[in-house]
């Protein structure tokens, strides 16, 4: 006699069964697996609780990896939908398309069970464990962590950069720039805070660089001091 106890519900042929017919029974088998990987959809029929059950040896959509649950009704409240039989231990992807914008509620046995919002799919897996049968969220999850930091040296453009660049909050880049050449790899204007005179042009001839009437920026301006003053008082003062 024929048995159906695994995970797809797949007929079992007994020891010298089925003479001259077994290919059809194993021709069966095989489009039942290769369904066990597919694309699927169950119905709920009311506003109630729903077991869909994957038969022996017979096609169903309850065997599919991919398992689109919808609804023929709008449903009013968390719903559970009982996978069995209770001793199938398979993954399922669920989706919940059900109307009426409620959770769902993945179940085997009395053991634990799976909550699926509504517009989403989750992995599960049952555990086949029989009346006591649990439901588990198979989601993959990526292990945490943090980066502190990463060293190295590179080159950008002709500019050599070493050091470490770190992450906490903001992103901070220390180290040194070497081989920077000023004529042709460095723009803008640089403050005066920083050294610099925040002027982009020279002057005329005879001018001097000063501080302007304001005494908050640099300007060329005349010196205020004669060439003939100039020299005597270098000579004065040495």
């Amino acid at each position: 006699m024929a048995t159906y106890v695994n995970n797809l519900r797949l007929k079992e042929i007994a020891t010298g069964d089925e003479s001259g017919t077994w290919g059809t029974s194993t021709n069966t088998n095989l489009e039942l697996i290769t369904d066990g990987f597919s694309y699927g959809t169950k119905e709920m029929a009311a506003d109630a609780n729903e077991t869909f059950t994957m038969p022996d040896a017979t096609a169903d959509d309850t065997r599919s990896f991919y398992l689109k649950i919808t609804s023929a009704v709008s449903l009013t409240a968390t719903r559970e939908v009982t996978l069995g039989p209770n001793t199938v231990s398979k993954v399922w992807m669920i989706e919940n398309a059900t109307s009426g914008s409620q959770i769902i509620t993945i179940k085997q046995g009395s053991g634990a069970t799976v909550n699926v919002a509504n517009g989403s799919k989750v992995m599960i897996v049952t555990d086949g464990a029989g009346a006591g049968a649990a439901v588990f969220n198979a989601n993959p999850t990526e292990v945490g962590g943090t980066v502190t930091s990463v060293g190295g040296t590179g080159t950008v453009n002709g500019i050599t950069l070493t050091g470490t660049v770190t992450s906490s909050g903001n992103l901070t880049l220390g180290g040194t720039l070497a081989n920077v050449d000023l004529t042709s790899q460095v723009t803008g204007t640089l403050p005066i805070a920083n050294g610099g005179t925040n002027l982009t042009t020279l002057g005329t001839a005879g001018q001097a660089l000063i501080v302007n009437a304001g005494g908050t920026a640099l300007e060329y301006g005349s010196a205020g001091v004669s060439t003939g003053k100039a020299i005597a008082m270098a000579i004065v003062f040495g």
